[in-house]
């Protein structure tokens, strides 16, 4: 009985630590929270390393956890998750509201503004996190 008793502990255990089984939405919203909460190391830790990142600039391949750390720290803003929508290639693109960040940089005018996000997410941790054009793509035109 014991034996089953830490199975059951165990397996509990990795669920609630960020295992594989969170689904993109939630791993998004929680590195948002964490970040805008200032706790730069926790959402750090929702990276996976290597990870790819792009932020206004081209693609960066992060290979170390100081890098991802790094990364995260240097975001000025925080933001708060408004939605998401599942593209054809795997990414996740996540509408934020920008906002102040507990410990971040002056977020200056950012705040407030609508930033969107191609985000992969992988065995519970991001793999990919581009910065997509803030506008959502026009829909079809109607000649009158």
């Amino acid at each position: 009985m014991g034996f089953r008793l830490v199975l059951v502990l165990l397996a509990a255990t990795l669920v609630g630590c960020g295992g594989g089984d969170q689904q993109p939405e939630d791993v998004i919203r929680g590195w948002a929270d964490t970040l805008r909460a200032g706790d730069v190391d926790a959402a750090a830790d929702r990276f996976a390393v290597p990870s790819r990142v792009a932020n206004g600039g081209p693609p960066e391949r992060l290979t170390t956890r100081a890098a991802v750390r790094s990364f995260n720290a240097a975001l000025p803003c925080g933001a708060r998750l408004e939605g998401t929508q599942e593209d054809d290639d795997g990414f996740v693109i996540a509408t934020f509201r920008l906002t102040a960040r507990r410990g971040g940089t002056d977020c200056g005018e950012g705040r407030g503004a609508i930033a969107r996000v191609a985000i992969r997410v992988r065995d519970g941790k991001i793999t990919d996190w581009l910065r997509a054009d803030d506008r959502p793509a026009a829909g079809p035109t109607v000649d009158t």
